[in-house]
């Protein structure tokens, strides 16, 4: 069985996350889908809220296992057994960022190898952060995630538009 993990923060998950689990759910069998707890970044959930979100819209994908994780991802490749890392890509910046950290983490362990899905082009411009500023700012984001995250913003933070 082809195992892969889709890393991330996930704060928020968007519409863009939920077509990548899709589209890399067509290539392998399972996806771990690793919550990391970016310390770089100041969240708007914790990581026990972003893993509930998770499981929440995924529990009817089979296939999926969500999971929390700290740590180097090559660590969590090998604790989960998986063939693969899968990342998003929307821009030529995306890939800039993403090129060394995909070759030094197959440096560390073959088994590391990152394929890299082209987001589509209508989710493009759809990013967690982007996702954060409209929050802050009251804008209207029920375009940009799925209904879940939707009413969980709205109860966190007494966001409505």
């Amino acid at each position: 069985m082809a195992t892969a993990v889709f890393p991330g923060s996930f704060d928020p998950v968007t519409i863009g996350h939920m077509d990548l689990i899709k589209r890399a759910l067509a290539i392998f069998d399972k996806l771990v889908i690793g919550v990391l707890a970016n310390s770089a970044k100041n969240p708007f959930f914790t990581e026990e809220e972003r893993v509930y979100m998770l499981k929440e819209l995924t529990k009817d994908i089979p296939g999926t296992e969500v999971i929390q994780f700290n740590g180097l991802l090559v660590d969590f490749v090998k604790e989960t057994k998986a063939d693969a890392v899968i990342r998003g890509i929307r821009n030529s910046i995306d890939f800039e960022y993403e090129l060394p950290l995909a070759q030094a983490n197959y440096k560390l362990d073959y088994k590391a190898d990152t394929i890299f899905l082209a987001t589509l082009p209508e989710h493009s411009y759809i990013s967690s952060s982007a996702v954060r500023e409209l929050v802050r700012y009251k804008g209207d984001i029920k375009g940009f995630v799925p209904d879940v995250v939707y009413q969980f913003i709205v109860q966190k933070f007494d966001y409505m538009i």
